[in-house]
């Protein structure tokens, strides 16, 4: 693990092998949520993950949260970005200057936040998804989905990601066409997600879109 100057660890916290925190960072300092009551909570860095200059990480708390934020492997936190309690973010995130989330967010493997997204508390980023920059997140966002916007809106399907991790270009025609499905046909979320299912068989990539949007509780950005 290599820390800078003028870097403060505070915790329990534990930071995986191969961990980089730039200078001026906080990981694992107390929330300042109200019903934080000075319990012991925790907060893990996943390895090989990269922490830039100002980043400020939050521990869990007890009341109504899990104890415990989570950043996966391999993930970047690039300048100033702000990560609020019991959040947990998958591998291979990246999240762009000043984006801040807030407590108990959820953000699956691989997804891009742009500079200054903001995300509200109790919002879920499914996998590979994408915002935009000034993003404004107040629903949760499905896997693959690319949404800008304040407040968000859903745009496309993340193409461009998609190619770079090596869906193939079928799989990615799919996912447009479950996109068009979900977003442009003018179904009901249920009606639309029973069609995405009949795609299954082909384009097993789709059930993670379908997990996504029905493991929503805030209901999804549409």
């Amino acid at each position: 693990v290599q820390v800078a100057s003028h870097v403060v660890l505070k915790g329990p916290t534990k930071i995986g092998a191969g961990v980089k925190i730039f200078q001026f960072s906080t990981v694992g300092e107390d929330t300042p949520a109200f019903d934080f009551a000075g319990e012991e909570t925790f907060c893990d860095i996943g390895e090989h993950t990269v922490i830039r200059e100002g980043v400020t990480i939050h521990r869990g708390m007890a009341a109504g949260g899990t104890g415990r934020t989570t950043v996966g492997k391999h993930c970047l936190l690039m300048a100033y970005v702000h990560i609020g309690h019991d959040s947990i973010l998958g591998n291979n995130t990246i999240l762009v200057n000043n984006t801040a989330l807030a407590g108990h967010v959820r953000i699956g493997d691989w997804a891009i936040l742009s500079g200054y997204t903001l995300v509200h508390q109790f919002c879920k980023i499914g996998a590979h998804s994408f915002s935009g920059m000034g993003t404004a997140i107040g629903k949760d966002v499905p896997a693959y989905v690319t949404v800008s916007g304040s407040p968000a809106e859903a745009k496309t399907i993340n193409i461009e990601g998609l190619r770079r991790r090596g869906f193939s270009a079928e799989a990615i025609s799919q996912l447009r066409r479950a996109f068009k499905i979900l977003y442009r046909q003018g179904l009901t979320l249920e009606l639309a997600l029973q069609r995405l299912e009949t795609m299954l068989r082909e384009t097993p990539e789709i059930q993670v879109l379908i997990d996504s949007v029905r493991s929503s509780e805030r209901g999804i950005v549409r």
